[in-house]
């Protein structure tokens, strides 16, 4: 039976956080949008990236990048024709596999450390924020 090397599925999961990216990327727009809009739509999307759901798409989306990022690293050292031998190939994977979880805990760390108030802020939800009904025309 073949078991498929950590390099392989180092590999794949480099291709699967590319899509992990696009789609975090989208978030990162509509939150941007948002920001442009209105208080309202602004205050909609800050309190769905606060929520579970919200935090746990954020959350993937930075391991995503992390990993891509460090994955992206090892293949530019191996475009420089460095760590081609077998035992450098098993250390480039433990050590990008390292530094994601390093880095991603570094983040959310200061995140929840840092910035507490940002995370979840104590605000009952977006229809706390709505905008005010348009009075009606003077007859």
């Amino acid at each position: 039976m073949y078991k498929l090397p950590l390099a392989g599925k180092l590999s794949i999961s480099n291709r699967m956080a590319s899509v992990a990216l696009s789609f975090g990327t989208l978030l990162m727009v509509v939150w941007l949008v948002a920001a442009a809009s209105s208080p309202y739509a602004f205050a909609l999307v800050q309190w769905f990236i606060g929520s579970p759901l919200g935090l746990l798409l954020v959350f993937g989306w930075s391991v995503a990048l992390c990993y891509h990022f460090f994955a992206g690293l090892r293949h530019l050292f191996w475009d420089a024709g460095v760590g081609y031998s077998i035992p450098a190939i098993h250390r480039g994977n433990w050590v990008t596999i390292a530094l994601t979880l390093l880095s991603v805990a570094a983040i959310w760390l200061s995140v929840f450390v840092l910035w507490p108030t940002h995370v979840a802020p104590n605000t009952p939800g977006p229809q706390a924020e709505a905008p005010a009904p348009n009075p009606a025309p003077a007859q």
